[in-house]
């Protein structure tokens, strides 16, 4: 009795020993995998503010929009790959079924995400108006004069989807000052805009009037 005692107390720290080190292997490999997405998402996320604001830009340039939104979705469906390697080492179906379940909720939550912005580039292209549009309608509706920051932000919280920046603001104003379309001021070390009166408008017009004839 004491030698099939001893032999399946052997057996038992034997298993105990196993099950933890599998235990300890399991938990560091999910939690680097969960490091892995968590960066991966991060980099999307930048890469569409990214491509929002390069949208923005082009408009203020006069550039025809390049269709690049879908080269996002095979990016975006790499994310799961280390959860497919990672269940493949786990033992017991249960967690093979688990780990499935997983992957097909991630893969469908990253297309529908990659749907939503190429849905906001085809609205911008037919109803919603270009940034230099935007620009304009805030300058006429305000009776001071306005920095490109107060600009940017105004639109940013008018329009939050269009990521829109004071640097590519800034760049759409000088652009506007430069068709005299809008007027700029210096207050010491600040810039101002302000939109063209009636009057000014009417004057720019008449240059270009005749050198169009």
């Amino acid at each position: 009795m004491s030698e099939s005692t001893t032999a399946t107390t052997g057996l038992t720290s034997q298993y105990t020993a196993q099950v933890t080190s599998d235990l300890e292997r399991n938990a560091k490999e999910q939690e680097r995998i969960s490091t892995d997405i968590a960066a991966l998402q991060e980099q999307l996320a930048t890469l569409q503010h990214d491509h929002s604001v390069l949208v923005n830009v082009q408009e203020v340039l006069g550039v025809s929009p390049t269709p690049v939104q879908p080269a996002a979705a095979p990016d975006s469906s790499t994310v799961p790959a280390p959860r497919n390697k990672k269940t493949a080492g786990e033992p017991g179906a249960a967690k093979r079924t688990r780990a499935k379940k997983t992957t097909d909720t991630g893969t469908a939550a990253q297309k529908s995400a990659a749907k939503k912005p190429a849905s906001k580039t085809g609205a911008s292209k037919g109803v919603l108006p270009t940034l230099v549009e935007l620009v304009r309608s805030h300058l006429t509706e305000q009776s001071d004069p306005r920095s490109a920051a107060d600009v940017a932000t105004a639109l940013d919280t008018a329009h939050p989807e269009r990521g829109i920046k004071t640097t590519v603001v800034r760049t759409t104003l000088e652009n506007l000052v430069a068709k005299n379309k809008a007027q700029r001021t210096k207050q010491g070390s600040s810039v101002y805009y302000t939109a063209p009166t009636p009057a000014e408008q009417t004057a720019a017009a008449i240059p270009d009037e005749a050198q169009a004839e």
